[in-house]
């Protein structure tokens, strides 16, 4: 009987043992490949190589490669510890790549993408002149074809070893970046760990969705740059995925076993529209007629704050066939008072804006009760521009004490936010449909309101300042709330009368609160009686009758007069 050599039996236990760099749990190989290569104890995500991720991305056989034709060249004569061909022909003979990158065709649940990714075993998935081109023949080919673009980021940023040829490639990577914007070719990133420097800051994080692994490193500087630089301390979890995902650089963090399902998700809600919305809505889920009620103003504004009344979250589970939340403005935060993203209606891919609440003490304090700051307006610009880029029509949930007023916010630019919002909306080329679920307050709510048409449920308002605030302006007291929720006009049927909103939505006696599914299928039914006649037009038109429907407000031949004397009578 034969034995393995000691050498040879260690190198066979190497390959099928494999410690976890978080935790340090040894993980049999077998066991990890089964995982997709991620630890079974804490979940740490190990690097893979591209062939990996794309077996891992793509539907089976699918993906066909682009020529690997294209070899790095020595324009610097560059040498380090060792010169750059000889450090090139070792990555080259380790990997079987010419250099960083593979790139090609596959499909992601039938859907057909161009991908690129990068390969950090080859000299650190550093971005020289065979990346650049690559990424960029990537963009042209997806350009070309009409077809979305994925690129998969692991790398240390540009390539020292070609000086400021390396350098361009961040310039050259990002203009054809531009190039799909300005086409309305989508593009997603999916960053993994790590993505620095020149990559980070060029391609890597310049996609329509920015997707990441969990526990994945992204920065423009790397942590020990940052320490020997300026000798600063770092937090725990800085520059992490979900460090990212907090202060609102990326849409979401995706764990490797729910990419391919994500992806395909995001392609269907990106690709082709079918304009056609489900089946035929019973037409009196919108009145176009003042509601008689014999409820007071003051309990009117009560029934619109209680707790229990749908939040825009519930909403969208119930009113869509599907939907995939985007996160962060890609400046400063993730606002969790006002949620957005991608869905779907019938055959019909929508944006969808909100302001967002909760039904307990921790939710309402981590929504920070309704308030968004310039961080959730800036969210809802983003992605405002981002359904116009795509052509998809905007439907708003407005329900808000309004914009929150801290001194944060304003020193962030609360008014320049909200003020973004209400110029971007009025000039969207996509039909804008709002609903104003509970409270409208002022600008706040406005900033999600400037529609095509403005629905507002049966017991909501919609004012220019909450009656406490008037009641406090006017008689020094807020005891006169009531009293200043009847002068403000704000109920539905006295907005219908001003021309404010189009259409009441019923709900049910006692509030949304007491059936909420019900109330949100009535929603369901008047989206889609409102937006069907919306779809017909075209962008210009749109602007132009959304123009005319604000200018018509003070103006005395176009302003409806309402005889509140009579009204109040009646």
């Amino acid at each position: 009987m034969t034995t393995t050599p000691g050498p040879v039996r260690a190198a066979q236990q190497d390959v099928q043992w494999r410690r976890c760099a978080s935790c340090g749990s040894f993980v049999y190989g077998k066991r990890l490949d089964r995982n997709r290569k991620v630890c079974p104890e804490c979940q740490f995500h190990f690097r893979i190589p591209p062939d990996v991720r794309i077996a891992q991305l793509a539907d089976p056989g699918s993906f066909a490669a682009f020529p690997d034709d294209h070899a790095p060249r020595d324009l610097l004569g560059f040498t380090d510890s060792k010169p750059y061909p000889e450090r090139l022909r070792d990555a080259q003979a380790r990997t079987g790549r010419q250099d960083a990158v593979l790139a090609g065709r596959m499909t992601v649940r039938g859907r057909p993408v161009v991908v690129a990714v990068l390969d950090f075993t080859f000299m650190g998935g550093s971005m020289g002149a065979v990346v650049g081109e690559t990424v960029t023949a990537a963009a042209r080919t997806a350009l070309a074809e009409r077809l979305p673009l994925l690129l998969v980021a692991a790398s240390g940023g540009a390539r020292m070893q070609e000086g400021a040829v390396s350098l361009m490639q961040m310039a050259k990577t990002a203009q054809w970046i531009a190039r799909l914007r300005e086409a309305r070719v989508p593009v997603i990133n999916l960053n993994t760990d790590p993505t620095f420097g020149g990559v980070s800051a060029s391609f890597a994080m310049l996609g329509d969705v920015i997707l990441a692994e969990p526990g994945a490193l992204i920065g423009f500087a790397g942590p020990q740059v940052i320490r020997n630089t300026i000798r600063q301390e770092l937090p725990p979890g800085f520059q992490s995925a979900e460090f990212l995902l907090e202060h609102g650089m990326i849409d979401a963090v995706v764990p490797r076993e729910n990419q391919r399902e994500h992806l395909a998700r995001l392609l269907t809600l990106l690709g082709p529209s079918v304009p056609e919305l489900p089946e035929a809505p019973d037409p009196a889920v919108v009145l176009d007629r003042p509601v008689a009620t014999t409820r007071a103003t003051r309990d009117l504004v009560a029934l619109a704050r209680m707790i229990g009344r749908p939040t825009t979250l519930d909403y969208v589970g119930y009113v869509f066939d599907d939907f995939v939340e985007l996160h962060g403005d890609r400046a400063h935060g993730d606002d969790a008072a006002l949620v957005g993203g991608l869905a779907r209606l019938g055959g019909q891919s929508l944006a969808v804006l909100g302001h967002q609440k909760g039904h307990d003490t921790a939710e309402l304090v981590r929504s920070n009760f309704g308030m968004p700051g310039p961080e959730g307006y800036r969210k809802a610009l983003r992605l405002m521009r981002f359904a116009d880029r795509f052509g998809l029509p905007v439907v708003t949930f407005v329900d808000t004490p309004g914009a929150f007023p801290g001194i944060g916010a304003e020193e962030r630019g609360q008014s320049v936010a909200i003020a973004d919002c209400v110029l971007e909306l009025s000039r969207l080329r996509v039909p804008v449909v709002s609903v104003v679920t509970g409270e409208g307050g002022s600008g706040g709510a406005l900033a999600l309101a400037v529609a095509d048409r403005v629905l507002i449920l049966q017991h909501a308002y919609y004012s220019v300042i909450s009656p406490e605030g008037a009641s406090t302006i006017l008689f020094g007291t807020a005891e006169h709330a009531g009293r200043a929720a009847e002068a403000l006009r704000l109920t539905p049927s006295d907005l219908l009368r001003l021309g404010v909103v189009d259409g009441i939505v019923p709900e049910p006696p006692d509030g949304a609160h007491t059936a909420p599914q019900t109330t949100a299928l009535t929603v369901r039914s008047a989206l889609v009686r409102t937006l069907a006649p919306l779809l017909e037009s075209q962008g210009e038109q749109l602007v132009d009758a959304r123009r005319e429907r604000f200018d018509r407000f003070g103006d005395p031949r176009r302003q409806p007069v309402v005889d509140w004397e009579k009204h109040d009578e009646h």
